[in-house]
């Protein structure tokens, strides 16, 4: 295996995020030497303030509710309350045993981790400052994958305390009595179904007309229902129009929308989305297209600059770990000289882990009418409710199908709890472009969840053993 020293490497990554770290893996595993620049953890958004903390606080809150709702099951149980540190310590210890496992994989491949903030000084150099000062790394290859930060919105003032962003939400050592959420995006819905487990009192505002605005209509509808019966209050088509604290820290937020409502509440999380992290890193004064801040890349990650690539959440798309992941060993692959073929985009599943969870693949009912007309498009509704499974978890929701008539399955869309662990084969299905007559013969375990899908795909063949829509 080869090892960076301290001369020209074959790929210097800057970040060591998903897409990073997957692309120095990779690149070391395909026998070329890696060199990574990172100014704070192995891991990046994903394992320390994204992905896998916000889960783990999804489980603790789904503990919650199995205590709270015991006695439907015939459990005799009682919640007596969410110990918020002791909720903090348990995903806080999920990461680190990640963490723990991911340095020691980098550093059994060889791959040599520069500490400190880089920024691109050549088309085959980034200056690293530490500690220690300043030190000059340089390869033949160079990604870019710096990732992204939550977004601020003018007028608003985050202050860690009142006013808050997720990842200031990680870090709270309480939990709040009230909160307001401002988006309903993933980020959103996902805090806001975790506060509402543990007891808060919950508003959504979201400035466009649903929750969830990228998914299917339908899922977006269903999320809604689902949280207004969970007593969480969905403002959609509103805006903020003010934010005030009081000087006293104890006050809380108040809340003006565009719609003249006030609401007060003792936290505001601003989950608004992520921007990219592109800004002052010398990325243009070395020839690199950005647009709206993300870097500009063609379907093989490659920027306008021979040699630089860039992967994960500064490119435009999805902002997604496991889409960053995938396009870090893609680099790496093309990198070694093999030939890849590129992502397709509409292929990457989605999942928002609130309850219930939201996942799909592929594309909505309304972008597969545009793209191949309304009446070249048909869908299929199997609810939950015939589902065995889904009974004995008391969860409601559906699989959705759309596809193309006389055609593959082109989007497949899942609301209720658990779906998340469902996507899997719907993302096989879109990737193989199979047609429903090529799934329904499968076998599918009963009882599970994962027998909805099969129901779905035998009703979508003309084979229907439920009722459906």
């Amino acid at each position: 295996m080869a090892e960076a020293d301290d001369g020209e490497v074959d790929v210097l990554i800057l970040g060591a995020g998903s897409g990073g770290y997957a692309c120095a893996l990779r690149a070391a595993q395909l026998g070329l030497t890696v060199a990574i620049v990172e100014q704070a953890k192995l891991g990046g958004t994903c394992l320390h303030v994204g992905c896998i903390p916000t889960k783990a606080l999804l489980h603790a809150a789904e503990v919650a509710d199995a205590a709270r709702e015991a006695d439907t099951f015939g459990v005799l149980a009682k919640l007596d309350g969410v110990d918020a540190a002791g909720v903090r310590s348990y995903a806080d210890g999920v990461v680190n045993r990640l963490f723990k496992g991911l340095t020691g994989l980098v550093r059994s491949r060889g791959i040599r981790v520069v500490e400190g903030t880089g920024r691109l000084t050549g088309p085959r150099e980034v200056t690293v400052t530490g500690a220690d000062g300043s030190t000059v790394v340089t390869g033949r290859n160079v990604v870019l994958a710096t990732g992204s930060a939550p977004r601020a919105l003018p007028g608003i003032d985050v202050d860690g305390t009142r006013v808050v962003t997720s990842d200031d939400a990680l870090r709270l050592d309480r939990v709040p009595g009230s909160v307001v959420v401002l988006g309903g995006g993933v980020i959103g819905c996902e805090f806001a179904s975790v506060w509402r487990s543990f007891g808060a009192e919950v508003t959504v505002v979201e400035a466009l007309p649903r929750l969830l605005p990228p998914e299917d209509a339908a899922s977006s509808a269903a999320l809604e229902r689902a949280f207004r019966k969970r007593g969480i209050t969905v403002r959609t088509g509103t805006s903020v129009e003010r934010v005030e604290t009081g000087a006293d820290a104890t006050v809380g937020v108040t809340v003006t929308l565009s719609d003249g409502t006030v609401l007060t509440a003792d936290l505001l999380l601003v989950a608004v989305g992520r921007v990219p992290r592109t800004e002052g890193l010398g990325y243009e004064e070395q020839g690199v297209t950005l647009e709206r801040g993300h870097v500009v890349v063609d379907d093989h990650c490659r920027t306008a600059v021979d040699g630089i690539w860039a992967v994960g959440d500064i490119t435009p798309g999805l902002q997604l770990a496991h889409r960053g992941f995938q396009q870090g060993i893609h680099v790496a692959e093309q990198v070694a000289g093999l030939d890849p073929r590129p992502i397709d985009e509409r292929g990457i599943p989605r999942v928002t882990y609130s309850r219930p969870e939201v996942a799909s693949v592929g594309l909505t009912e309304e972008q597969a009418k545009e793209q191949h007309g309304d009446d070249a498009v048909t869908t299929l509704t199997y609810d939950l409710a015939g589902n065995g499974r889904s009974q004995i978890l008391r969860t409601q929701g559906f699989v959705k199908l759309v596809r193309q008539v006389d055609g593959p399955v082109l989007g497949v869309h899942l609301v209720g709890e658990r779906v998340g662990e469902l996507i899997g084969e719907a993302q096989l299905v879109y990737g193989w472009e199979a047609h429903p007559e090529d799934v329904a013969p499968l076998v599918h375990a009963h009882p599970t969840q994962n027998e909805a899908l099969g129901e779905a795909f035998l009703a979508l063949a003309g084979k229907p053993l439920h009722t459906h829509s």
